[in-house]
């Protein structure tokens, strides 16, 4: 280890990616300060965790845990901090912009991570490189809502524009949604509060979805992998519960590169496609300009990203990672539990299934299946328990309150 750089934050200790860059970096001799609301957490609970911070919550009061951030940094001699989700990289950010941190934080400049996070503004650049994107239109406001207007055949996305949408010092957290026909869409819209809008209308692109990610070094990419999902939660799109690694796909990387590098990007991201089996056309979803949920795959696979970024953090000279090894798997065992309740207990209308998902029945027993080839468990490590007991314990206790 660089002994230049020594002590590191990590924000959102309960985020499985916190989990995944404690366990990277701390095994390595850094000294991992995880951040998070409360003392105990995900990360925190790993042995790889130097010392638990505390901040307040980002989501209802940002000046609040802007000020902490830098405290923390102080208090601690922080050398490097590395944002994990949306809800802390956007206070984060800004602050680098307005120069109000004392420490090296990895990330893009502001203004292109506030751009890359725009989905209508990334659609019209997208265009403009020669992209696909699925067809498209934005309603600007609640006022502009006209049903009959719109050409989209159904079902259609709606999307809107940003995940998280700041209203006075507070955040509210968007999502995806769906309407299979116009009473449905209206009924969406007329329920979206002002502050979310544009919001994007858009064609359903049935396929599976593409995840390429990267680590650039001021606009020269370092590092690159790709998996493939296998199980999402909700099974219509969403979060991955079990993913291979896979050879990345030519024009994906292709298209990833492009973007990124008209961007100058620093740091990580994910570029997000959907690969249109019909039409065998890989159409751009999105960018995140932060770690993924899935990274442990990455690292298991061998490309440990979370190291990459410290190296290049500290000026170090490094080669382009291009190669890591194929049919590795991670499965993240108490989502992938979620995923069999919803497959047990809601109709394939209340879950949006496309026509080719298959049956119900086919994927719920390969959910009871523990054993696989190449098959590694993302919280669950022998050699690291407590994240996974700690995740098991904030599950069941989910579970009761919700029931």
């Amino acid at each position: 280890m660089n002994n230049s750089l020594r002590n590191i934050l990590v924000t959102d200790g309960n985020s499985r990616a916190g989990l995944a860059i404690t366990r990277s970096l701390g095994s390595k001799g850094y000294n991992v300060y995880v951040g998070e609301r409360r003392e105990k957490s995900l990360a925190a609970s790993s042995k790889y965790c130097y010392q638990s911070v505390l901040y307040p919550d980002p989501a209802s009061d940002s000046k609040a845990f802007c000020k902490t951030i830098i405290e923390i940094v102080d208090k601690y001699d922080i050398d490097l901090v590395i944002p994990v989700t949306d809800i802390c990289v956007f206070p984060i950010s800004r602050m680098v912009k307005e120069g109000r941190l004392n420490c090296n934080v990895p990330i893009a400049k502001d203004a292109t991570m506030r751009m890359a996070a725009d989905k209508n503004a990334l659609t019209k650049f997208a265009l403009e490189l020669g992209l696909s994107v699925p067809e498209s239109q934005t309603i600007e406001s609640k006022d502009s809502v006209s049903i009959d207007s719109y050409k989209i055949p159904f079902p259609i996305v709606i999307k809107p524009s940003r995940s998280r949408v700041k209203v006075d010092d507070r955040w509210i957290f968007t999502s995806v949604k769906y309407a299979n026909n116009k009473d449905e869409l209206r009924t969406i819209l007329n329920e979206t509060v002002q502050e979310i809008f544009p919001v994007i209308l858009q064609e359903r692109v049935h396929g599976n979805g593409v995840g390429a990610f990267y680590c650039y070094d001021n606009g020269r990419c370092i590092a690159k992998f790709s998996h493939r999902r296998i199980r999402e939660k909700p099974p219509s799109g969403g979060v991955s519960v079990l993913r291979e690694s896979v050879r990345i796909d030519p024009l994906i990387d292709k298209h990833s590169q492009l973007l990124l590098d008209n961007l100058k990007w620093h740091g990580v991201a994910m570029v997000e496609f959907k690969h249109d089996e019909v039409k065998n056309i890989p159409y751009l979803m999105e960018i995140n300009g932060r770690f993924w949920g899935s990274l442990q795959l990455a690292i298991d696979a061998g490309v440990d990203f979370p190291k990459i970024l410290v190296d290049i953090s500290q000026k170090q000279e490094i080669s382009q990672v291009a190669e890591y090894e194929l049919g590795v798997k991670t499965r993240w065992l108490w989502g992938d539990i979620d995923l069999l309740l919803m497959l047990l207990f809601k109709s394939r209308y209340e879950l949006n299934l496309p026509d080719d998902y298959g049956p119900k029945w086919k994927v719920i027993a390969s959910i009871l299946n523990p054993l696989g080839t190449n098959l590694k468990y993302e919280v669950l490590k022998l050699s690291d328990i407590s994240p996974w007991l700690y995740e098991s314990k904030q599950w069941i206790k989910g579970l009761v309150n919700k029931n």
